[in-house]
């Protein structure tokens, strides 16, 4: 299927104006519309695999370069870090807008029958702005079941900390390990005085991300990997899946190596597995005890 399907894009290239401005000017359908039709035409393509779909994740700056963003948006000196992800999704000032992706997923599910289509929450801070955004989704008649899940992108160390928090309201996760390693280490890829630091393979990195995943297991649900680290590095894979991970996303050019290589690490582990002569774990990989 599909493990992240980037909602920027169709905004970028189709709708082009800010929603506000839209609901202002009497044509919220251009969202509901347009959302909806590229939803769509890539769930009937991978119909009936799931197509996980990310709700809107601009930052504030990129909200403001849509046709009439710049009456909404705030100039923030870190739009990295500011008015992003799910803190905008129940805001008072931007709550109508949310609602009109919500109703987008809606008439894909139900007035296209395509039921393939399951949600993420990107860079949610806090379990409050969970539970929220949940009560958004059952007012407007999405419930969390068998055929429609909702993920949580994890991108945030307190997504990791305290995933044992975010599980009543989510069915799994996918690590967004691009923004966790930036707001682990507390380092901006895109900023070239300090990129060099960047590094999706540190050992902070991914004690964090196996942590996620045991306590992500521990109430059954899923984790993936949507970041470029498996796409690139072959040993981040196999840190992976010796972590227990459901599933990985890479790159469309990656896919084909990274399953056969992928295979061939669950095959040597099962071996190991059943002769008992498996290569010793990295011991710092393990979060020591308090003493």
């Amino acid at each position: 299927g599909v493990g992240l399907l980037r909602q920027e894009f169709v905004w970028a290239d189709t709708i082009r104006e800010h929603p506000l401005y839209l609901i202002e000017t009497g044509h919220p359908e251009k969202v509901v519309d347009g959302l909806a039709e590229a939803f769509r035409r890539v769930c009937a393509a991978f119909y009936p695999r799931p197509v996980v779909m990310r709700f809107s994740d601009f930052k504030s700056s990129e909200y403001r370069d849509l046709k009439g963003g710049e009456k909404y948006e705030p100039v923030e000196p870190s739009a990295l870090m500011g008015w992003r992800g799910a803190s905008r999704y129940y805001d008072p000032k931007y709550v109508e807008a949310f609602k009109l992706e919500v109703r987008a997923v809606k008439k894909v599910r139900e007035e296209f029958g395509l039921k393939n289509l399951w949600v993420m929450v990107p860079f949610c801070r806090r379990v409050e702005e969970m539970e929220k955004i949940d009560r958004i989704f059952e007012e407007e008649g999405l419930h969390r079941g068998p055929d429609f899940k909702v993920w949580l992108m994890a991108e945030i160390p307190s997504n990791c900390l305290v995933a044992d928090k975010f599980n009543p309201y989510v069915d799994g996760y996918s690590i967004g390990s691009n923004d966790l390693t930036m707001t682990i280490l507390g380092c901006d890829r895109d900023n070239e005085t300090v990129a060099r630091l960047f590094d999706e393979r540190d050992l902070a990195v991914k004690r964090a991300i196996r942590l996620l995943i045991q306590l992500a297991h521990r109430d059954g649900k899923t984790v993936s990997i949507c970041g470029q680290a498996p796409s690139v590095y072959a040993e981040y894979r196999e840190f992976l899946v010796k972590s227990g991970i459901d599933s990985i996303s890479v790159n469309p050019d990656a896919v084909v190596e990274a399953r056969k290589h992928i295979a061939s690490i669950e095959q040597r582990l099962t071996l190991e597995k059943l002769t008992g002569r498996g290569m010793p774990e990295d011991p710092d990989l393990d979060i020591p005890s308090p003493r």
